[in-house]
């Protein structure tokens, strides 16, 4: 039987954050169809797969829809007719008008994913020809770049670039094609195909540009942002069966996870442009998952009795109940991490960062946002009830975001600031990435 859209009228009674919005799934003799999410809904649960928490299911604040639509209707009117969209020059900050800058690869990614991380995709949406036209971009990008290259662009000296790393575009591009990956392309091969290829290519340079501490060469200013968000992607394409070295995406966590030493709660902030926020939304990101893994195991373990009601997540009662010797510390100490950074990660003090908005802050939340949903941790709530009254509070009047130092960038600003917003939308996705 096919479920219907709940329209926002109907829960206009409910007092938890503000309107539902329900996605279903079709159900057939051989697979799900999920219908796209309607322009201004921005929180969603899917139904029928994976049970949803209901800390995944309230209405959204009609100022956070409104908010986000402003976003996405200022964002595919700066694109370019070559369907990318670009950040300018690190030496030009001041260049705010997005159509006087040259496009580049990692601008273009965010805003396409956060185009499709809004409800549009290749084939449906109202944003799905701005979508395709930036995939094109892409590819085109991804096909001509060299082989031997770190990177996909022979530009130098963008604002993405300088600030996070020469090899952002890369990353940034492997997170959006994964991001397609996963179910928005089965409806044509041979472009799934053409994408899986492209694909392999950027998690290929990924992994050659790792350094030996796992994180990734060619670190800007805020390098450690560079570095987790290589992470992020090689987690990404690792879930849609990219051949990604198991050791290479060990040695990314293992990085991001020690620049927080969990007994006296001290942030390493080398690579960090010695903000904080930077560094500790990047140690929360990378232990996500493993924390994850030990909460729901030593829940399992508590309901079967293998385990005592309270037990710690220690490394001893993780070899209790399977663990391996050095998995146990691994796990244990990610679990540590995971909970204790979380919590810097959204003190007022580190929120602000290097002390007004630029690129980077809107980063970092982004990082920290994604991080509890992966751990399905209901810090979530709060996290995004703080930050979407931050976020809508300095929407400029014209729909954009900008940055007030390093990424002054409008585009790169508002692409983030939207899938900051619209989060939830992909929490399935997330939730489904991190499990082990």
């Amino acid at each position: 039987m096919e479920k219907k859209w709940i329209p926002l009228s109907v829960l206009a009674g409910t007092t938890v954050l503000a309107a539902v919005c329900l996605t279903a799934f079709i159900p057939n003799k051989t697979h799900h169809v999920l219908r796209p999410i309607p322009k201004g809904c921005v929180f969603r649960t899917v139904m029928g797969e994976e049970s949803s928490d209901s800390m995944f299911i309230f209405k959204t604040p009609g100022r956070v829809t409104h908010a986000v639509d402003r976003g996405l209707d200022w964002l595919v009117r700066a694109q370019h007719p070559q369907g990318g969209w670009g950040a300018g020059s690190h030496y030009r900050q001041d260049i705010l008008d997005p159509h006087a800058v040259q496009p580049d690869p990692a601008t273009t990614a965010m805003v396409a994913m956060a185009l499709l991380r809004s409800g549009s995709n290749l084939h449906e949406g109202e944003y799905q020809s701005a979508l395709r036209s930036a995939l094109d971009y892409m590819l085109n990008m991804i096909e001509h770049a060299p082989a031997s290259s770190f990177t996909i662009t022979d530009q130098t000296g963008t604002q993405i670039q300088t600030k996070l790393g020469t090899n952002i575009d890369v990353v940034l591009a492997s997170q959006f094609l994964s991001n397609l990956l996963d179910g928005h392309l089965n409806h044509d091969v041979a472009l799934k195909n053409r994408v899986k290829r492209a694909n392999d290519i950027c998690v290929a340079k990924i992994q050659r540009a790792q350094d030996r501490n796992g994180s990734l060469n060619g670190s800007g200013w805020a390098g450690v942002l560079q570095s987790s968000f290589a992470t992020n992607a090689l987690e990404a394409a690792q879930a849609q069966g990219a051949d990604v070295d198991d050791d290479a995406l060990d040695r990314a966590r293992a990085f991001q996870k020690n620049n927080y030493d969990t007994k006296t709660g001290d942030v390493n902030t080398d690579l960090g442009a010695g903000i904080v926020l930077y560094s500790v939304s990047g140690s929360t990101r990378a232990s996500a998952k493993e924390a994850r893994r030990v909460k729901e195991e030593m829940e399992e373990a508590t309901r079967d009795g293998r385990l005592a009601p309270g037990a710690a997540p220690s490394a001893e009662n993780l070899e209790k109940i399977g663990f391996g010797k050095d998995e146990a510390i691994k796990y244990a100490t990610a679990y540590e991490v995971f909970q204790s950074a979380k919590v810097q990660a959204q003190r007022e003090d580190v929120l602000e960062g290097f002390g007004n908005n630029g690129g980077e802050e809107f980063l970092s939340y982004l990082q920290t946002g994604e991080s509890l949903v992966i751990g399905k941790d209901n810090q979530w709530l709060n996290w995004y009830d703080n930050m979407s009254g931050r976020l809508v509070k300095i929407q400029n009047d014209d729909g954009s975001w900008n940055g007030h130092h390093c990424i002054t960038s409008p585009v790169f600003c508002t692409a983030t600031c939207v899938l900051i917003l619209s989060v939830n939308n992909d929490a399935e996705r997330l939730m489904k990435q991190g499990l082990n």
